[in-house]
């Protein structure tokens, strides 16, 4: 790195309290963080690992926390409430933080009444399902009936859905309105001495259109062909809007009236994912979470593209995810950028894994992170990934005791 981009970057970390404190005043009082570790499957066991691990390892400036993830649409609605209601008395039961995750966007499996729109013979068929998914053109016609997912392998994933759809919309508030107020009435009625176990709700899922489901050239004429010949070469971030495979995004952008014709624009899709956003953390802000605790979660993996943007709302407070930035969020320019056009009171680093094995360069990166202004906490992905390995635990012991002293 250049002088002039570690200048660059001094100036941005100082610009961003000053811009926040101007907008918000009072509002960003001394508070504790959070180190959040995200289960890939929460369970009991789960929570009881975490908190035996980090035993003692708690004071009042960084806290030890938990992540889960709901996906609403994934199962039957009174299962992903018993979830809930499982999760939040775990997290009082083991005296730990948690963050809730409401997921309508990546995993949609009990729906097919919203997606099915090819296959008479299977449950939910309805043709005009097709304007639930996302199409290759501005043509309903070229609806998608697959698409692909690269978290660690590539594997075949339900059609991307139209997040404009206003099926699909109410499909969302619906489940939302049944968890959120559970999440709501379990923070209000605890006691001043555990309200810091309500860490946040977060929406989203690193949301975007074409990348955490992306469709290959002529992908539907793949679905009843065997997946070792699906194509393996995945996508180029910097390529936008298609990202390397073929564009998808008309749906949403032709539904919410942005456009129907022409080529599709990166804007466009970020217009969209903003729109998805902010609708969601408005639901939830009229059901009485604070924007203290509501947070975004918004997908970026480009520098320079336009999609950091869209975590940005008046409701909550944004987040992004940290990978090859995770020694250091600061060299995320693209997102510090985005943060400074943020004037909500926090922002959290709400999907983060440092890949580096050194127990010091984990400390390193855990500090780094912690020190930008006003985040409020940082979720490591994920506590099966990191539970059995001796570094990355003793980091987060570490880095909790040294600052007791502070």
């Amino acid at each position: 790195m250049n002088i002039k981009q570690n200048v660059a970057i001094f100036l941005l970390w100082l610009a961003i309290p000053l811009l926040a404190v101007s907008a918000v005043g009072n509002e960003r009082e001394k508070t504790a963080q959070y180190i959040v570790i995200n289960f890939s499957h929460p369970s009991e066991k789960a929570f009881q690992e975490v908190a035996e691990t980090f035993k003692e390892h708690d004071n009042d400036s960084v806290r030890i926390g938990v992540g889960v993830i709901i996906s609403y649409l994934a199962y039957a609605p009174d299962e992903a409430a018993k979830r809930l209601k499982n999760y939040l008395s775990y997290a009082e039961k083991y005296d730990l933080p948690v963050v809730i995750q409401l997921d309508g966007e990546q995993w949609w499996e009990n729906r097919p009444d919203l997606w099915n729109w090819w296959d008479p013979d299977q449950p939910g068929y309805n043709p005009d399902n097709k304007y639930n998914v996302e199409w290759t053109s501005w043509r309903a016609d070229d609806a998608v009936k697959i698409g692909w997912r690269n978290w660690g392998r590539q594997l075949r994933v339900l059609p991307m859905p139209n997040l404009m759809s206003p099926r699909y919309r109410t499909a969302c508030h619906t489940e939302m309105k049944k968890l959120v107020p559970m999440v709501v009435s379990w923070y209000r009625h605890l006691p001043a001495s555990k309200k810091h176990l309500f860490v946040g709700l977060k929406v989203g899922w690193e949301s975007s259109i074409g990348v955490n489901n992306w469709y290959y050239p002529n992908g539907n004429e793949l679905l009843v062909k065997s997946e070792d010949q699906d194509p393996q070469y995945g996508l180029t971030h910097e390529s936008l809007p298609a990202r390397g495979v073929t564009a998808i995004g008309y749906a949403a952008v032709s539904t919410y009236g942005l456009a129907k014709s022409g080529t599709l624009q990166q804007e466009q899709l970020t217009t969209v994912v903003q729109a998805h956003l902010s609708d969601l953390s408005k639901l939830c802000a009229e059901m009485g979470v604070p924007r203290n605790r509501l947070f975004t979660h918004c997908g970026g993996w480009s520098q320079g593209e336009t999609l950091y943007k869209a975590a940005i709302n008046e409701y909550a407070c944004p987040g992004w995810s940290f990978y090859d930035f995770a020694g250091n969020p600061l060299m995320d320019t693209t997102a510090m950028d985005a943060l400074q056009q943020s004037n909500a009171p926090f922002w959290g680093a709400v999907e983060w894994l440092y890949n580096g094995k050194n127990a010091d360069n984990w400390l390193s990166a855990l500090r780094n992170t912690l020190s930008i202004p006003l985040i409020r906490y940082l979720c490591i992905y994920n506590w099966e990934g990191i539970k059995e390995e001796e570094q990355p635990v003793n980091a987060i012991k570490r880095y909790v005791a040294e600052t007791k002293s502070e």
